[in-house]
């Protein structure tokens, strides 16, 4: 079945939320790196495989080695792979990913503001919120991987 373009259908609603996440990878304080590490996560997490692709290859471009990206699912078994404030967003975009089973609990909550400043983790959860409905948008219209198959 076809899905709807719905950038074409709405380029009101893309550009708004093309607004969001430029916000947040131009107009905040987090490291790109560790931005594409949340976006990818996330993506992990609710299966959008357009995002997966992308993240993917943007922190490989940013010096991730490919050996560690293909342990970020499993990062709590890897977790020396990764920076304390890594872990700390990892973390808590896995709990705001999932905010209808953990509710941001306090504990999660006092955990990531131990590793960002209030206003970097304002601005983390609003990574974490764009990338949510990005990937929603992906998932409902079916938006393609760039990867090739292996032929």
């Amino acid at each position: 079945m076809n899905r709807a373009n719905w950038f074409a259908v709405s380029p009101d609603g893309a550009k708004a939320l093309g607004g969001l996440h430029h916000f947040v990878t131009t107009g905040t304080a987090l490291p790109p790196k560790l931005i594409h590490l949340v976006f990818l996560r996330v993506s992990q997490i609710n299966g959008c495989a357009h995002c997966i692709d992308i993240h993917t290859r943007d922190l490989v471009k940013a010096g991730m080695s490919i050996e560690t990206v293909v342990l970020v699912p499993v990062w709590h078994e890897a977790a020396y792979l990764f920076t304390d404030q890594e872990r700390a967003a990892l973390a808590w975009a896995e709990e705001v990913t999932r905010v209808g089973e953990t509710h941001a609990s306090d504990a999660a909550y006092a955990a990531a503001a131990d590793a960002f400043s209030e206003k970097d983790l304002v601005d983390l959860t609003l990574t974490v919120a764009a990338m949510n409905a990005i990937n929603r948008m992906g998932i409902s219209f079916r938006l393609k991987p760039r990867a090739k198959a292996d032929n």
